[in-house]
């Protein structure tokens, strides 16, 4: 089997000049005021589609580039991005922007320029922003309120409509600047497997649970980590919920675990830092830190984006963007 030969180089940030940054921020204030918007107002999201035709070319042509192509490594950050002052760090599970701010204008315009934004209502409410920060007495929980280590994940590996991509913007960083957005992409990880276990990741083999806020129930729907291409497939896993339904597929799990371990990107945000992920080509997780609950912790905002929101009209009363 032909496969993709991997970068060594992580990719280069897209990183915005003054003036650029100067455009970006007059733009995404426009969306904030006078008067109280609600992000998860489709009329305001609406603005913000036509607001993103506005914002400078040295931010639309990369992200135009990346929609076509996310490249080796199937991760992007960008630089430069304004950040306005910011009240304490939120630290209450299901924590969300649902006020028009600076930061929800910016991930929502390019949510736009990506596809279009979305959300599930059993996660956080259906908001399209959403709070990623540290909760007492979760530390251990994966997920986002959590602090320990991260497991390699696609977000929401087990649902239909997953995201094509997932955001995330950096408001503040830890106090230690250790935790790090972890990246591996399967045109990284493919070519490292072993030729068995690619053979049993493209099988049918493997099933993947839904978190107990979904309501699902067990799963039993049966499905294969790699699909598409041989030579460039996507890849649909959560190392924390999918299990091999025989020898050969928890063999191939634990070797594709290694894999993203030894092609891992780490990626440290600063304020003003946006990371967007192909959900659809690579997994992502989160290294640990330590929370101090003073209201100066980590804080991200998260927003999904999906390239093709009529897939999911069945799942979206009133042709909005939140999936049932």
């Amino acid at each position: 089997m032909t496969v993709v030969t991997p970068s060594v180089a992580a990719p280069l940030p897209v990183e915005l000049d003054a003036d650029d940054r100067s455009s970006v921020a007059r733009v995404a204030e426009a969306l904030c005021g006078p008067g109280t918007f609600q992000v998860d107002d489709s009329r305001w999201v609406s603005r913000a589609r036509a607001a993103w035709e506005e914002c400078p070319v040295g931010l639309r042509q990369p992200l135009r580039a990346f929609r076509r192509d996310a490249g080796p490594h199937g991760a992007m950050i960008v630089r430069g991005l304004p950040v306005p002052e910011l009240p304490d760090t939120p630290s209450v599970a299901g924590s969300v922007q649902k006020t028009a701010t600076v930061s929800a204008a910016l991930l929502i315009m390019v949510a736009a320029g990506l596809g279009d934004p979305a959300a599930f209502l059993p996660e956080k409410s259906g908001s399209l922003v959403q709070d990623v920060v540290p909760v007492p007495g979760k530390e251990e929980f994966q997920g986002n309120a959590g602090s320990v280590l991260l497991e390699w994940h696609n977000e929401n590996a087990f649902h239909p409509h997953r995201p094509d991509y997932v955001m995330l913007l950096c408001l503040r960083a830890d106090h230690e600047k250790i935790a790090g957005l972890r990246t591996a992409c399967a045109r990284q990880v493919v070519p490292a497997l072993s030729d068995a276990a690619r053979e049993a990741l493209f099988a049918e083999e493997f099933i993947t649970d839904a978190p107990p806020s979904f309501d699902l129930g067990e799963c039993t729907v049966r499905h294969a980590v790699l699909t598409g291409a041989p030579e460039d497939p996507d890849i649909q896993v959560d190392l924390a919920a999918t299990t091999g339904q025989t020898p050969r597929a928890r063999t191939a799990l634990e070797e594709l675990r290694t894999a993203f371990d030894e092609t891992a990107l780490v990626h440290r945000l600063e304020p003003g830092e946006l990371a967007i992920v192909d959900n659809r080509i690579t997994v992502h997780g989160r290294t640990g830190f330590q929370p101090h609950y003073d209201g100066r912790d980590r804080w991200l905002q998260r927003t999904f984006v999906t390239n093709d929101l009529r897939r999911s009209r069945h799942q979206r009363p009133a042709d909005g963007y939140v999936l049932m």
